[in-house]
């Protein structure tokens, strides 16, 4: 038999034994430990696992955004100048938030099975808990203990927060500048008797971009996000397919309960140095088009919300 010290990284990380979820509820010393302590051996197992393991279809932006989208989004970064016609697929849905359509609903099959093998490699994954413990959920950004560590996911995360989150979040709203050169992520998945909704809540976010990852043939029921507006009254909003929300941190939002079917999404913060975010009572700043559409070159820190 094979001792301890014999076995390779991803054998390692398949045999680790994982907190049980009441000692996460109950935010257990040893849970942060647990992942603090194997968090080299999990990116050096997931870096195993995707040189063993066929990844079928291409993770890049090319192969899964919506076409339109895409398109225009990239004639931008080659002329900035243009960038109307990328807000002209943005439609206001409340003060503060807009809708568009982020992956090819068609083409979200490829990510879709990308996650299910990882779901099947037995690594382990820290779920979200900052507002409630998700357990289908996952944690997506390397400040995170637990997160998802394979390098083609990542590649594709950092590309939709560099090429596409971030120049359409300053595009919208233009106070973000200076606050957005942080970033952070996780999966969230609702599903009937299980985790079905979270109460209405800000993010410490400056803008947060939410998209649907469920396919043409997963209808689900219930699940709509409430936002709260100014007026009193809120405005309801129902995803679709592949559909994207893109809002301020500090509008108040509601996930209401999912009733049937399930609902999965990747949810995206950008925000300030040490978390720091915008006043967004500020006069509109002044911001050329070519300082929205570039990449940060800061370093990044290791402050993460949860």
């Amino acid at each position: 038999m094979k001792s301890q010290l014999s076995l390779k990284n991803l054998e390692k990380a398949r045999a680790l034994d994982v907190p049980k979820r009441d000692k996460v509820l109950r935010r257990a010393d040893e849970v942060k430990a647990f992942w603090y302590e194997n968090k080299n051996l999990l990116i050096n197992a997931w870096e195993e696992w995707e040189k063993n393991e066929p990844i079928e279809a291409s993770l890049s932006p090319l192969s899964i955004v919506d076409k339109n989208l895409r398109e225009r989004i990239e004639e931008t970064w080659r002329n900035p100048e243009k960038e109307s016609q990328v807000k002209e697929l943005l439609e206001k849905v409340s003060p503060g938030v807009y809708e568009f359509q982020f992956f090819d609903p068609e083409k979200i099959i490829r990510l879709r099975q990308y996650l299910d093998k990882v779901e099947q490699s037995q690594i382990p994954l820290r779920p979200p808990y900052g507002i409630v413990l998700n357990r289908k959920g996952a944690m997506l950004d390397r400040r995170s203990e637990g997160y998802l560590a394979a390098p083609s996911f990542q590649s594709l995360y950092q590309d939709i927060l560099d090429r596409y989150m971030r120049p359409i979040a300053r595009l919208l709203f233009p106070e973000i500048m200076g606050y957005d050169r942080q970033t952070f992520g996780f999966s969230i998945q609702y599903q009937p008797e299980k985790d079905t909704s979270i109460r209405m809540h800000t993010d410490a976010s400056s803008v947060t971009l939410n998209i649907n990852l469920n396919l043409p043939d997963e209808p689900f029921e219930g699940s709509e996000l409430d936002f709260h507006n100014p007026d009193g009254k809120n405005n309801r909003v129902s995803f679709k397919p592949g559909a994207a929300i893109i809002h301020r941190g500090n509008v108040a939002h509601a996930a209401l309960p999912i009733t049937s079917g399930t609902r999965t999404n990747l949810v995206l913060w950008l925000y300030g140095d040490e978390m720091q975010t915008p006043r967004y009572n500020i006069a509109d700043v002044g911001v050329l088009p070519e300082e929205r559409w570039a990449i940060p070159t800061n370093e990044l820190d290791q402050h993460a919300p949860f």
